[in-house]
């Protein structure tokens, strides 16, 4: 009994560290200064990789990744901000290297469509939801728009349809 818990125990720490996530910079990557260091891990879960593109170049295993890595790498130690780093790196490759893309006028569309969406589809709903509540406006309950012709027809073929074996 013990050794199945344990054995239990086992196996879901070893699941739980399998799903990990694997970082992909390498041992000759590290910078010295751990400030420095963790500065350039920031800026790398900043920047896509350009091969996996929905990968950060911190994660991804591609060659081309890791030279960006190291690119970042020498940027700090030269003495650049973040700020610096990253822009040095979008004038090379452009925005499409960033993971979160800034807001401009080239990006606006790209930050606007899911709010506007949301809010459409909220009003979509709210719309749908009032023709429910509302069945004259949904042409559910036309009564009041018929003529009094059309009313004595309906009401007469709704009396054959309860009584099949009458004529209309």
């Amino acid at each position: 009994m013990r050794s199945r818990a344990l054995a239990a125990a086992l196996l879901t720490a070893s699941l739980m560290l399998g799903a990990m996530p694997a970082r992909a910079v390498l041992p000759d990557e590290i910078m010295a200064d751990p400030a420095k260091e963790a500065r350039a891990r920031e800026l790398s879960k900043e920047l896509r990789c350009m091969v996996c593109q929905n990968q950060s170049i911190d994660d991804s295993e591609a060659p081309l990744a890791r030279d960006l890595r190291l690119l970042v790498r020498e940027r700090i130690s030269a003495g650049d901000s973040d700020r610096q780093v990253i822009d040095f790196l979008v004038a090379r490759y452009g925005e499409f290297v960033l993971l979160k893309p800034r807001l401009n006028e080239h990006t606006l569309v790209l930050w606007l469509t899911p709010p506007l969406a949301l809010l459409l589809g909220g009003f979509a709903l709210w719309r749908l939801g009032r023709r429910k509540g509302n069945p004259v406006a949904a042409g559910g309950d036309s009564g009041p728009g018929l003529t009094s012709d059309e009313q004595a027809r309906l009401e007469r073929l709704l009396a054959a349809e309860s009584a099949p074996d009458k004529p209309l």
